[in-house]
């Protein structure tokens, strides 16, 4: 394993050091909170996902062994927890649209991504939830096949097959798949 960055910090975390604790707040929050959003779709939701993430980062704080970065770690717990919710929760409808349109868009274009953007948001919301995890953690949130795997806790070729079950399940569902053999 390469050295992990949080490593320091944790140290002095797990010793009381609040600047330290601030400082892998900061350095995380923004990216669990973006994946726990595209994961359960609800902005509130993702908030106490995350905070509760940071509350069982504390409790291990001072026993962390370093077997997998830190951040590999908070990401895991934080797909857990999405998990947990979801199951809860199986009524995945009700979006919210972006409250804003493109200035640079007629009414009529920004309705049209509008609805665009909804539909593919439906279409990813109803994935499985494995499936959906692997689109978000890769393809929305920019991590590699090899650290989502990890995030997962799964092979490498498992997570490209949940890869291309979710793209083919994507297509289908908002009718790319006829497009593609039609166009």
């Amino acid at each position: 394993m390469s050295s992990d960055p949080d490593l320091d910090d944790i140290v002095r975390a797990a010793r009381g050091d609040k600047r330290a604790q601030s400082s892998i707040i900061r350095r995380h929050v923004a990216k669990l909170h973006a994946v726990a959003v595209r994961m359960t779709g609800d902005p509130a939701a993702a908030e106490d996902i995350v905070q509760e993430t940071f509350v069982r980062a504390w409790r291990v704080m001072a026993k962390w062994k370093p077997q997998a970065k830190f951040s590999t770690w908070l990401h895991r717990v934080t797909l857990n927890l999405c998990y947990d919710h979801l199951r809860k929760r199986r009524d995945l409808t009700g979006k919210a649209l972006p409250d804003h349109a493109d200035p640079a868009m007629t009414p009529v274009e920004a309705l049209d991504q509008a609805e665009r953007v909804a539909a593919i948001e439906q279409a990813i919301s109803g994935l499985p939830e494995r499936q959906r995890a692997a689109l978000v953690l890769c393809r929305l949130e920019g991590h590699t096949n090899i650290a989502a795997a990890e995030i997962m806790d799964v092979s490498v070729d498992a997570l490209e097959s949940l890869l291309a079950r979710a793209r083919r399940s994507l297509k289908a569902t908002l009718g790319l798949d006829k497009e593609a053999e039609h166009g």
